[in-house]
């Protein structure tokens, strides 16, 4: 790699193109060695400038910019891939991390940041770095919350607030009064009710239960 960090600007967005290269620009370890707005111009510029560092936004006029990604990481290995996005949603996250991206970035990030991630893009190609990474994995690896009421509690829970009797409920659900009976008193135990008015309030705050 040359003393100086060659970087590629691809950006469908005049203005934070223009932003992008100004801010690259200034800094004496990093230099412009193209710049476009649209993804199939950027496969032939690589070729052409040999870059360190490509930067590169997901949402590009012509291409996904995830899947420039792709082809680029597929033919050249230790190319330094800068990916920018509107936002740091999980799932643009977690697309980036699979896509062999060096470092992903929002375009709301403060400068030091952006610059930061294509000094390590530079470095570690292959190695993937996003700041709130951390705290998406986890999101990821926690089991979906179990809902509180199962599916014949919710229904319960409708037909109590329809103001049905559990004689009613019986008769609506087909099942025995005493079945019936059960399904409320469980309803009532989650709920932390011991009447129907209570067990109804409670729904409302926990928004298991629309108002009419």
């Amino acid at each position: 790699m040359s003393e100086q960090i060659k970087v590629v600007v691809v950006d469908g967005h005049t203005l934070v193109r223009f932003g992008l290269t100004g801010l690259v620009g200034q800094e004496p370890d990093l230099e412009i060695v193209g710049e476009t707005a649209f993804g199939g111009e950027a496969v032939g510029m690589v070729a052409t400038t040999q870059p360190d560092v490509l930067v590169l936004d997901v949402a590009l006029p012509d291409l996904d910019g995830l899947q420039v990604a792709r082809g680029l990481r597929d033919r050249y290995a230790e190319l330094g891939i800068v990916l920018l996005a509107s936002d740091g949603q999980d799932d643009i996250l977690f697309q980036a991390l699979d896509s062999g991206v060096s470092a992903f970035v929002t375009n709301t990030a403060p400068t030091e940041e952006v610059l930061a991630a294509i000094r390590h893009a530079a470095v570690a190609a292959t190695s993937f770095t996003a700041t709130g990474l951390a705290p998406a994995m986890a999101r990821r690896d926690q089991p979906p919350a179990q809902p509180l009421l199962s599916p014949r509690e919710a229904e319960v829970l409708s037909l109590l607030g329809q103001g049905l009797s559990v004689r009613a409920i019986s008769t609506a659900l087909c099942v025995s009064l005493s079945t019936a009976k059960t399904y409320v008193a469980r309803l009532y135990e989650k709920l932390g009710a011991s009447n129907r008015a209570q067990a109804i309030m409670t729904a409302l705050k926990l928004g298991l239960l629309e108002s009419s």
